[in-house]
C-alpha cells in the first residue's frame, strides 16, 4: 500500500550544534517506495532479541505495504537449523563466508531495491562479525543498517567493521539520541546520515495489572517483573538480593523473571545462572516470592505478562547498552519502570517517566520498589508520563518510519550514484573506453524471428509474451540499411533478409484505410490497438526514408517508396514534436537521394518550420529548449532543425538548432564533463524543477551522437566529435554506476543504468540504440580520417 504523506528526515541541528534527523512532511509520490526489500538479521523461531526485533520490524512493514514487498535472510549459527516461515528466502551460516558471498548475488541478481540489515557484532561470522562485509561490498543497491549495538569505546577490530558498514550504508538507524551522537564523535558518521528511529513497541492499552494477573496466579499480589534472556549480565541477582527488604514491608509482592538463558550461554554453561539465582533465593529465603517462566514467549503472551507487571525492573550491569527491546517495550505498556542508568535507560526514562538506581545496588531497588508501591498517585502518573511517551513508537509508526528512511536512501542514491561492484566474469570481457567495439550482430539476429524483431528480452532471451512493436521494427530497418553499407559480400545477403523482414513488419503494420501505422502486435500477429502513436508513425517515415536514401536494393526501395508515399500525408496532421522531428530525418534521407521532389521538399519544411515555431515561443533566457520538460528522444528534434536548415540553407533553424543542442548537452553533465548523464526517465526534467538523473537510457545516449555528429558535420568544430565520443564512452562503463551495458559476449545492449545497478534485460530499443550509435561512430571515424588524409595530401 501507499502511504499519503511519507516522512522525510532533513538535518536540523540541536542545541550543541551537532545535527540530527528529524521528521517532516513530503508527498509520497516525491518519493516512490522500494518494491524488493530485503531485511537481513536473525529471525524467529531463532531465540534471541535481533530475531525478535527482525521478526516484528518485518511484519509490522508487511502489515503497512504488503507481504510481497519483502523477505527476510537469517544468519544460522553453528550447528543451529530452524524452522524459518515463509517470508525467509535465504538463510546464511554463521561461520562460512562464501553463504554471504552466495547471498550478494542472489540479491543483485533478483534485483532488490534495498537491503536492511541489522547489526550486532555477534550475530555475524568472523573476528568482531567482519563476515557480513564480505556481502555488503557486493551488493549494487542502497543500504540502510540498523545499529543494535554502538560501542563507546571499541578494540580495534570492531571500529573497523563498524566504520566500513558506516561507508557502505546509505543511511544508518540507531533506536536513541546518545547512539547518535556516540556513531558522530567517536565513529565519524556525518549527523545528516544518520535517523533516529525509536524501537518498535506493540500498540497496547493502558491496563490496569489486575486484569491479567489471575493467568498467572498472581491476582491480590504486587508484581515484579523482569523479562528477556537469561544471561550474567542481567544483573536479576540483586532484585533477589532486594527482595528480603521490600517482603519486609510488602509481603505479597511476587517477582517474575521472564525468559530462558541466552542460547549461546546455555551452550557453554548450561542453566548455571538460573541455577545460581535459585540458590540465593533459597539462601535468602525468599523462593516462594519468585516465579521463573523458564521459556521464550510469543507477542501475545509477553503482552500478558508486562500486562500484569505493577513495576518493571531492568537491573543490567552494563553502562553501554544503547538499546534495550525489552525496556521500551514495559514503557509502551505504560509500566512504573525502575532501572539502572544504563544508556538507553538514561535516555527513555527521563522527565520522571521512570527511577534511576545506581548499579549493582540491592538497597537502592528495593527503596525504589517500596516507594512507587507505597505511592499510588506518583506510580500511576510515571505510567501514564510513559505510557504518553512512547505512543509514537508503535511497530505501525516504527514501520512509516523505516519506509520513509528506504524511501530517502534510495532517492540520496539516484542523486548521488556509486559505482556498481563489477561482476567477475564480466572483467575480462570490458571493451577499452577508448576504442570502438568490433560489430556484433548476434543479438539482433537472436531478437528476431519470422515476423520482426521482438519488442523486450529477459536478460539476453527474446520475452516472446510482449510480441513486437513498430517503433522497434522501425530502428532495426534503420539499422539494417547501415549495416548493409558496411557489409561486406559475404553479409551482404543476411543483412537484406534482415531488411526485408523489418520491411515487412511496417507493411504489415500500415492501416490503408486511415494511412496510419499500428505500433503494438502480439505475438500471436494480433493487433492490440488499431492505431499506433505519432511517433511510431514519425519513426516509420524516417526508417522507409533511410531506405530509400541509402538502400542500393532495387527491391527494398521499391518496396520502401511506395509505403513512404501512402504515409507522409500523416505526418501534416501530428502534434507531437518528436513526430515532426523523427518525420523530418526520414524526409531529408528520402530527399538526399531525390532533391528534386518539391511535395517532399514542402512537408519537410512544414515540419521543421513547425520546430522552429515552438523552440522560438518555449526559449527563455535559462531554458533553450522546444518544450517546457525534457523527456526522451530529446537530441532528435536539435538534430532534426540541424539537419533540415543545413539542406535548406535556412540559417535561422541551424542556429537554433546548434542553440538548443549545445544547452541538452550541458544538461547532460552532472558536475562532470567527462561523463555524460542523460535525463533520467523517473521523472524526466520540467523547467524549474529538478532534474531527473534515473534511469538512465540507452535511447538518449544515441540521439545525443547522432545530433552532435551532424553539429560537427555542418559546422567542423571538434568540441562535438569530442562530445558524440564521450557520450559513446556512457556505452563502455564511463557513466555514474562505472559498468559498460554494451554485452560484448552477446553484442546486445542492457536496457538502462537503474540508481544501484545496470538493468541486465537486453531489450530491442537498448540493443538497436547501441547499435545505430556504433554504426555511426565508425562511420565518423572513417570519415575524419579520410577528411585528414586528403588535408595532408593537400599540403605536401
Amino acid at each position: 500500500m501507499s502511504i499519503p504523506e511519507a516522512m522525510r528526515f532533513d538535518a536540523r541541528t540541536q542545541k550543541n550544534g551537532a545535527e540530527c534527523s528529524l521528521p517532516v512532511p513530503l508527498k509520497a509520490s516525491r518519493l516512490p517506495l522500494p518494491t524488493r526489500i530485503a531485511v537481513i538479521g536473525n529471525y524467529l523461531p531463532r531465540e534471541c532479541g535481533i530475531a525478535t526485533f527482525t521478526t516484528d520490524l518485518c511484519n509490522a512493514l508487511a502489515t503497512e505495504y504488503g507481504e510481497r514487498r519483502l523477505f527476510a535472510i537469517p544468519v544460522n549459527d553453528p550447528d543451529s537449523s530452524y524452522d524459518y516461515p515463509e517470508q525467509v528466502r535465504l538463510e546464511l551460516t554463521q561461520e562460512d563466508i562464501a553463504s554471504y558471498e552466495r547471498a550478494a548475488d542472489f540479491l543483485n541478481f533478483n534485483s532488490n531495491d534495498l537491503v536492511c540489515l541489522q547489526h550486532e557484532y555477534g550475530i555475524y561470522g568472523g573476528v568482531a562479525g567482519r563476515y557480513i562485509l564480505a556481502l555488503l561490498r557486493r551488493l549494487k543497491m542502497p543500504l540502510v543498517t540498523t545499529l543494535h549495538t554502538v560501542l563507546r569505546e571499541p578494540d580495534a577490530n570492531q571500529r573497523i567493521v563498524l566504520e566500513e558498514i558506516a561507508q557502505l550504508s546509505d543511511r544508518m538507524i540507531v533506536m536513541s539520541e546518545l547512539a547518535a551522537q556516540l556513531l558522530r564523535e567517536v565513529y565519524a558518521v556525518p549527523g545528516g546520515k544518520i535517523d533516529v528511529i525509536p524501537h518498535g513497541v506493540p500498540d497496547m492499552n493502558f491496563m490496569d495489572p489486575n486484569y491479567f494477573k489471575d493467568k498467572f496466579g498472581t491476582e491480590g499480589k504486587s508484581v515484579l517483573l523482569t523479562f528477556g534472556l537469561l544471561s550474567p549480565n542481567k544483573g536479576i541477582e540483586n532484585v533477589i538480593r532486594a527482595l528480603p527488604a521490600i517482603l519486609a514491608s510488602h509481603p505479597n509482592v511476587v517477582y517474575i523473571v521472564s525468559g530462558v538463558t541466552h542460547p549461546h550461554i546455555r551452550k557453554r554453561e548450561g542453566e548455571r545462572y538460573r541455577e545460581e539465582l535459585q540458590a540465593l533465593a533459597a539462601q535468602l529465603g525468599v523462593s516462594s516470592n519468585l516465579i521463573f517462566h523458564n521459556r521464550f514467549v510469543s507477542t501475545e503472551e509477553l503482552v500478558e505478562q508486562v500486562g500484569a507487571a505493577d513495576i518493571y525492573i531492568t537491573p543490567y550491569r552494563q553502562e553501554a547498552q544503547i538499546v534495550s527491546g525489552t525496556l521500551a517495550i514495559a514503557l509502551g505498556a505504560g509500566k512504573a519502570i525502575i532501572s539502572t542508568p544504563y544508556l538507553h535507560a538514561k535516555e527513555l526514562l527521563a522527565d520522571k517517566r521512570g527511577v534511576l538506581v545506581p548499579f549493582d545496588n540491592p538497597g537502592a531497588i528495593a527503596e525504589s520498589v517500596v516507594a512507587l508501591l507505597e505511592n499510588d498517585a506518583e506510580r500511576h502518573a510515571m505510567r501514564k508520563r510513559a505510557y504518553l511517551h512512547s505512543r509514537g513508537t508503535t511497530w505501525q509508526t516504527t514501520a512509516h518510519a523505516y519506509m520513509a528512511t528506504f524511501q530517502r536512501a534510495r532517492s540520496e542514491r539516484s542523486l548521488q550514484p556509486r559505482a556498481a561492484h563489477p561482476d567477475d566474469a564480466a572483467l575480462d570481457l570490458t571493451v577499452p573506453i577508448e576504442q570502438l567495439p568490433v560489430l556484433n550482430t548476434s543479438h539482433l539476429c537472436t531478437m528476431t524471428d519470422g515476423t520482426g524483431m521482438l519488442q523486450h528480452a529477459i536478460f539476453s532471451v527474446p520475452n516472446t509474451r510482449e510480441g513486437y512493436t513498430t517503433d522497434d521494427n522501425a530502428r532495426a530497418l534503420i539499422v539494417s540499411t547501415l549495416l548493409d553499407q558496411c557489409a561486406g559480400i559475404e553479409q551482404k545477403e543476411q543483412q537484406l533478409n534482415l531488411s526485408r523482414r523489418y520491411l515487412a513488419f511496417l507493411w504489415l503494420a500500415f492501416h490503408s484505410d486511415i494511412g496510419r501505422f499500428r505500433n503494438f502486435l502480439g505475438y500471436d500477429r494480433k493487433w492490440l490497438e488499431k492505431v499506433g502513436s505519432e511517433d511510431s508513425h514519425g519513426r516509420a517515415l524516417w526508417a522507409l526514408g533511410s531506405v530509400l536514401g541509402q538502400s542500393q536494393n532495387p527491391g527494398l526501395r521499391g518496396a520502401a517508396g511506395r509505403l513512404f508515399e501512402a504515409a507522409v500525408p500523416a505526418a501534416l496532421t501530428f502534434s507531437s514534436p518528436r513526430a515532426w522531428a523523427f518525420g523530418v530525418l526520414g524526409l531529408q534521407a528520402y530527399l538526399d537521394w531525390f532533391p528534386g521532389d518539391r511535395a517532399m521538399q514542402g512537408v519537410r519544411n512544414t515540419l521543421a518550420n513547425r520546430l522552429l515555431d515552438i523552440y522560438e515561443r518555449t526559449r527563455s533566457a535559462t531554458w533553450h529548449w522546444f518544450e517546457k520538460s525534457l523527456s526522451y528522444s530529446n537530441a532528435r528534434l536539435a538534430q532534426a532543425l540541424i539537419l533540415a536548415g543545413e539542406r535548406s540553407n535556412n540559417r535561422k533553424m541551424i542556429e537554433a538548432g546548434i542553440e538548443s543542442l549545445e544547452w541538452l548537452v550541458a544538461a547532460q553533465h552532472c558536475g562532470d564533463k567527462e561523463i555524460f548523464v542523460p535525463i533520467g526517465s523517473n521523472g524526466c526534467y520540467a523547467e524549474g524543477a529538478e532534474k531527473a538523473r534515473f534511469d538512465q537510457q540507452p535511447v538518449e545516449a544515441c540521439a545525443t551522437i547522432s545530433a552532435c555528429l551532424e553539429a560537427y558535420r555542418i559546422t567542423g568544430e571538434e568540441r562535438w566529435i569530442e562530445e558524440a565520443r564521450c557520450v559513446f564512452s556512457w556505452f563502455l562503463g564511463k557513466n555514474d554506476l562505472h559498468v559498460p551495458l554494451y554485452d560484448a559476449t552477446t553484442g546486445g545492449c542492457k536496457d538502462g543504468l537503474h540508481p544501484d545497478r545496470v538493468n541486465e534485460n537486453q531489450g530491442a530499443e537498448s540493443t538497436l540504440s547501441f547499435l545505430m550509435a556504433l554504426l555511426e561512430m565508425q562511420a565518423a571515424s572513417t570519415e575524419t580520417a579520410t577528411k585528414q588524409h586528403q588535408e595532408m595530401s593537400f599540403s605536401f
